[in-house]
């Protein structure tokens, strides 16, 4: 555990996606640097009352809200409520994304239109509503996929066409809002151990072969590399595309 308890003091964060997994891991490194932490989740109730728990506990505000990211509504209502709750937002991670697997020659219509509206619009929509509330020094980092560099499986068509956008809205984000000093970045995870994609899984080893580094990264791991992108440390760092993925794309 990170043991930078001032680096993001007075600072309030918000992630799209932060129940579980790499959105949790990035909600408590947040909090563990002094920033005030909101996240958003669709269905995890439990869990994300336990995550607020933990957020308070290191002496930050917490705050979870549920929102299915495929409601646009539901975003730009969430970013605000988060403004007016703490009285500011400083750092926006946009995290949650649908992972749909199967011959791009066989996706339904439907599920490429929800998995857009999950992985591309809610992104654009979630951004776009918290650059209102943004200022001087503020941070969007959006979560993509090492798979959008390198895709060596079959059967990610959709998903990679997904998370390849980001890369084109970051760099439009980065441009457009350079000028009020607010600053967007993209962070590529690789084999990352959650419950959606476990260390020990059927296919784990095949996944680990491919990186490098020849394991999994723990979640933990992501997330302080999206503190460092939402901190002064990288103050000049914008419109940049960041693998972390243990060398998958090497």
């Amino acid at each position: 555990m990170n043991t930078n308890t001032t680096r993001l003091a007075g600072r309030a964060a918000l992630i799209i996606g932060g129940s579980r997994g790499i959105g949790a891991a990035v909600v408590r490194r947040l909090a563990s640097e002094g920033a005030d932490v909101a996240f958003t989740y669709r269905d995890a109730a439990h869990p994300a009352a336990a995550l607020v728990a933990q957020v308070e506990s290191s002496g930050r505000r917490g705050l979870a809200i549920g929102a299915d990211s495929a409601d646009a509504d539901a975003l730009r209502a969430a970013v605000d409520t988060v403004a007016d709750r703490f009285g500011r937002l400083d750092v926006l991670v946009i995290n949650a994304a649908l992972y749909p697997v199967g011959p791009i020659d066989e996706v339904a219509l439907e599920e490429f239109d929800r998995t857009i509206a999950v992985n591309v619009r809610a992104p654009f929509v979630a951004a776009t509503a918290a650059a209102r509330h943004l200022g001087e020094g503020g941070s969007i980092i959006t979560i993509g996929s090492n798979v959008a560099e390198r895709t060596v499986f079959p059967g990610l068509g959709l998903y990679v066409l997904s998370k390849t956008a980001l890369i084109g809205l970051t760099k439009g984000l980065a441009r457009d809002l350079g000028g009020r000093g607010i600053r967007a970045n993209l962070v590529h995870p690789g084999p990352t151990d959650t419950d959606l994609n476990p260390a020990d899984g059927p296919y784990s080893d095949t996944i680990r072969g491919f990186t490098a580094l020849g394991r999994y990264a723990e979640p933990a791991e992501i997330a302080a590399t999206i503190a460092h992108l939402a901190s002064d440390d990288a103050r000049y760092v914008t419109g940049a595309t960041i693998a972390v993925d243990g060398g998958f794309t090497v």
